[in-house]
């Protein structure tokens, strides 16, 4: 039964006032989104849902519930639309860097990512990783911090400024909508299969209480309160993977006997050989093909991290550019960490039950039956977080390009209206991925990198041209979005609708990827550069006084040797604990470096260390000039 609503009340005081708007707090359940979820809650323990609760659903609602604190508390300071777009553009390093962790690492990784770790395919998926890393420091530094100086509310406006064009800021909203859109279907799916795993409940009502969990705070709160809320669930998850693989490894018998036994495991050979699973009937026939995915992937993600708009846009929220640096040098050292962590972790699992199917469940097979409950609840409530911290994130960006890109972008509106279309937004978006959750067959790994990786061909040559090139135009910037887009969508769908077959070299990514710098090239040529594009890009270019402050300067350097010294301390770490007992466990006579698996564990190191470097060469130009 849905609540009752004041009818005496006008239709916008229900969903869409904002904190400035001299509502009170009784007429709108969004100002006090506790009471609120206490009257949610309190219709659901009228259904059938309370005959499924159990520890673990009592440990994911009271997260949920200290997230709805949270936002409650965040939405509270919301003034004006810097507050609810990019959180004042204030917000310190260490809540940067867990929005950007927290809205990459969602369910594809503790599920769909896990399930290929699993498989016997986590080497790869490091190689992918750690390759993809660059991104943050790289986006940080040649994009990320020209993005923040444009004092844009979405990236999506950002393209529409530096370009002084209307239709490229409307194509790019859409392309955010369509991207962001199929992957908040994804991650609605897959915390609603946490719970059904978890619990005696149907998938449609997991899937609404997933809905709600994300919905009501991020309605009320916008950025303020989801950057707050993605750094609480990024300690979380990252808390309870560490803890996870103590207690996975334990049940292999302890770290050496784990790794020796998974050398010579025969159910999956090579599970964690440096190339996983190949073969027959593997995933890639032979090693190299394994490899050239992993490094075209990783390229493409690369991409991904440093221009996306659910990553590119946290820096928007940066108090300065200090802190998008460092931000980017933090997040990429985090998810090295806990991808590696989280592979080896899912890899182990098959020693205590290689069966698993589908392979996705994998960790929340081994948070049910191998942890103690107490940490198994700790785990399902960090899966959970990783969930809907990245959900947040997507219907955020979602309702914002909406409101702010397609809807409002040729019209003179005040704040409050704004504010009020945001959430409109954001609610209807988000009831028709309930809708779309429902009906669309669960893929989390494929359909994740189906939509994620789309702004890599559309995006990515366009926002590194918008900062570093003089000749790019307008129109060449709208169609390198649209053909990009296109480019990668049309032969991705028809290799998973198995309609046509395509060599790893030739992945949809690539191809997208080239007919955008083409496209850029090509319409270029035949355009001119506007007087305004001129004076735009040549303002992107002056530094403001604060940001050459020596202290700060400083600081960052040292977020530089930060990264260089992991980088050393990884290899280090990967070479004792991984490829020396792999070698003796196979009996190996290869020394050296002549180990695939010390390659690998140089490898991860390495793109920590050539990342803090690449930081530092560039502080050192920034001080020069």
């Amino acid at each position: 039964m849905p609540p009752v609503m004041n009818t005496t009340l006008p239709a916008s005081a229900i969903w869409i006032s904002s904190p400035s708007a001299g509502h009170t707090a009784c007429h709108d359940p969004l100002q006090n989104p506790a009471r609120f979820s206490t009257f949610i809650f309190a219709i659901a323990a009228a259904t059938p849902i309370l005959s499924a609760v159990n520890a673990y659903v009592w440990g994911i609602l009271i997260s949920i519930a200290v997230y709805f604190g949270v936002g409650y508390y965040a939405g509270r300071r919301v003034q004006h639309l810097d507050d609810y777009f990019v959180a004042g553009r204030r917000a310190p390093t260490l809540l940067i860097v867990g929005t950007l962790v927290a809205s990459l690492m969602s369910t594809t990784a503790f599920l769909g990512e896990a399930g290929q770790a699993y498989s016997g395919y986590g080497s790869l998926l490091l190689i992918l990783i750690s390759i993809s890393v660059t991104g943050y420091v790289g986006g940080a530094l040649f994009f990320g911090r020209y993005l923040r100086r444009s004092r844009a509310l979405t990236v999506a406006e950002y393209f529409g400024q530096r370009f002084a064009s209307q239709r490229v800021q409307v194509v790019a909203g859409i392309t955010v909508i369509a991207g962001l859109g199929a992957y908040l279907m994804v991650v609605t799916q897959g915390a609603a299969l946490i719970i059904t795993e978890i619990a005696d409940m149907e998938f449609a009502w997991a899937l609404v209480i997933v809905w709600l969990g994300y919905t009501i705070f991020t309605l009320y709160s916008g950025s303020q309160g989801v950057v707050i809320t993605d750094t609480i669930m990024f300690l979380l998850f990252g808390i309870a993977s560490f803890l996870a693989m103590a207690y996975i490894v334990d049940a292999g018998g302890g770290w050496y006997a784990t790794v020796e036994q998974l050398a010579h495991f025969e159910p999956k050979p090579d599970v964690i050989s440096w190339h996983g699973m190949t073969g027959p009937n593997a995933t890639w026939s032979t090693p190299t093909e394994g490899l050239a995915w992993a490094v075209i992937l990783g390229v493409a993600w690369s991409v991904v991290v440093a221009v996306s708009p659910w990553q590119a846009s946290r820096y928007l929220m940066a108090k300065n550019e200090h802190t998008v640096i460092r931000a980017g040098c933090g997040a990429g050292l985090a998810i090295v960490v806990l991808y590696s962590v989280l592979g080896f972790s899912s890899a182990a699992i098959n020693l205590s039950n290689p069966g698993i199917e589908p392979s996705e469940g994998a960790m929340i097979w081994a948070a049910l039956n191998i942890m103690p409950t107490f940490a198994g609840v700790l785990l399902m409530a960090g899966i959970v977080a990783a969930a809907l911290s990245s959900a947040t994130t997507f219907l955020s960006l979602v309702g914002f390009s909406v409101a702010n890109d397609i809807v409002s972008h040729n019209r003179s509106v005040d704040e409050r209206t704004l504010l009020r279309w945001s959430r409109f937004s954001m609610l209807g978006i988000g009831l028709l991925t309930l809708l779309l959750a429902y009906l669309v067959p669960l893929r989390i790994f494929w359909i994740t990198y189906f939509a994620a990786t789309v702004f890599a061909s559309s995006w990515g040559p366009v926002a590194f041209m918008s900062v570093w090139s003089r000749r790019i135009t307008a129109d060449g910037a709208f169609w390198g979005i649209v053909v990009g887009f296109a480019g990668n969508v049309v032969p991705k769908a028809l290799v998973l609708w198995e309609v046509i077959s395509l060599p790893v070299w030739a992945d949809p990514i690539i191809l997208g990827g080239l007919l955008s710098i083409v496209s850029i090239v090509w319409v270029s040529r035949r355009g001119v550069v506007t007087p305004e594009e001129k004076t735009y890009r040549l303002k992107l270019h002056e530094v403001a006084r604060e940001e050459c402050d020596a202290r700060e300067v400083q600081r960052t350097l040292l977020w530089s040797w930060l990264l260089v010294g992991c980088g050393v301390l990884v290899s280090t770490a990967m070479i004792i604990f991984y490829a020396k007992p792999y070698a003796d466990a196979m009996g190996s006579s290869e020394a050296g470096l002549a180990s695939g698996e010390v390659w690998l564990s140089l490898g991860v190191g390495l793109v920590l260390v050539v990342n803090g470097l690449l930081v530092r060469w560039h502080m050192g130009r920034w001080t020069a000039e």
